[in-house]
């Protein structure tokens, strides 16, 4: 590593095919919405996830407000969802007209938390013949979406069985986690609709695009049917709903099936970086590492450790802004949803958790290219207390 050069957080590793499929993109032409790679590349992912039906997006936004508006989620319902996570799945909520219900995460693996779900459930809500319904605005509550943070895959069983109990549907974000394994399957696998992300700090990227999964085929034709302007007559430009333009480009799509034949690979570099991290970090005071469950098979798509001011010298802020001054990014977690303005007034049920990992929470360099050399740099400035 040459002095000075810095270590990025989480950049793409373009190391197979890419270059050959886009050129014959190029070359025939087919460069738009329309072409064989965006329908490789949704059998690819359908193959790998177990569904029998994948719908390419234009993101993993797109993908996951599409999932919702063929779920049949809509105007005044409410979706519950994790406050600690990216904002993607609540901007979707809003899109479709629907509000956010936020809950906490657990304080092991740091995933939506399915007992204090229930509690919610259960404590705040009436449940009857007509649906689920939120006491306190007296909104329908219709979805669920558990999101698998860091690449760290959700326990989905107990939580399919809440919602199937209360017909609750399950869309499962999977944006981190595409290539980890809950129970021995890849994730994507357990929800009615999963959804995915392909922009470019992800296990895979298109350098942008998402994908919706599902077994339903109605979903399915739903999903394909909005993303293509909703033309119920493409000949006669005749719609029968609001569409949106949602669709992939077979460019995008001729990456994506060169980064899936790369995907396993991928994930074993990540492991493998994951476990040095493991190693350098280990027993060192004030740092708390993360945890795999004995049920799950993590991709660590980011190595995020958590920060105890008293104990380690510094909080993680003040590590962060070390650890720039040496050339390498960090990132703190997302600032909880239900602390956001732009969320005052959704219901929010019994967080601690979340609000603690946001303090305390840091993520670490985890490229796929990222060579001893580098992950020595930032282990040894850790261990050293943020000395370069």
């Amino acid at each position: 590593m040459k002095k000075g050069k810095v270590i990025p957080l989480s950049e793409p590793c373009l190391c197979g095919h890419e270059w050959r499929n886009v050129k014959e993109c190029l070359d025939t032409g087919w460069v738009s919405s329309v072409g064989s790679y965006v329908e490789r590349f949704e059998s690819d992912v359908a193959r790998y996830t177990g569904r029998k039906y994948a719908v390419a997006c234009a993101s993993g936004t797109a993908a996951l407000h599409t999932a919702l508006m063929a779920a049949g989620v809509g105007e005044g319902d409410e979706v519950i969802m994790p406050s600690l996570t990216f904002a993607a799945p609540a901007f979707a909520v809003r899109y479709t007209g629907a509000w956010p219900v936020f809950v906490d995460v657990e304080p092991r693996h740091w995933q939506i938390d399915v007992q204090k779900t229930a509690d919610f459930l259960s404590r705040q809500c009436k449940v009857s013949r007509k649906g689920v319904f939120n006491r306190r605005t007296k909104r329908n509550i219709k979805a669920i979406i558990p999101v698998h943070l860091l690449g760290h895959p959700v326990d989905m069983a107990p939580l399919m069985e809440l919602a199937g109990r209360l017909g609750l549907v399950v869309i499962e974000d999977a944006a981190e986690s595409i290539g980890s394994q809950y129970r021995g399957r890849n994730t994507g696998f357990a929800a009615d609709i999963a959804c995915f992300s392909f922009n470019g700090n992800k296990i895979i990227t298109c350098g942008g695009g998402g994908m919706l999964a599902t077994n339903d085929p109605k979903i399915a034709a739903r999903s394909r049917h909005l993303t293509t302007q909703a033309r119920a007559d493409a000949v006669e430009y005749i719609h029968d709903a609001i569409g949106y333009n949602y669709r992939l480009t077979n460019v995008q799509a001729a990456i994506g099936v060169a980064q899936m034949e790369k995907l396993d690979e991928f994930v074993e570099k990540k492991r493998a970086i994951a476990k040095r991290y493991d190693e350098g970090l280990r027993g060192l005071e004030g740092l708390v590492l993360p945890q795999e469950a004995s049920w799950a098979r993590s991709t660590f798509w980011l190595y995020t450790v958590l920060v105890n001011a008293k104990k380690y010298g510094m909080d993680s802020r003040v590590l962060m802004k070390k650890l720039s001054g040496a050339g390498i990014q960090s990132r703190p977690l997302w600032r909880p949803l239900h602390l956001q303005k732009i969320f005052k007034g959704c219901t929010s049920f019994q967080i601690t958790e979340a609000v603690r990992l946001y303090k305390e929470a840091l993520s670490l360099p985890s490229s796929k290219t990222l060579g001893r050399a580098g992950q020595s740099r930032v282990i040894g400035i850790i261990k050293n207390n943020g000395r370069i």
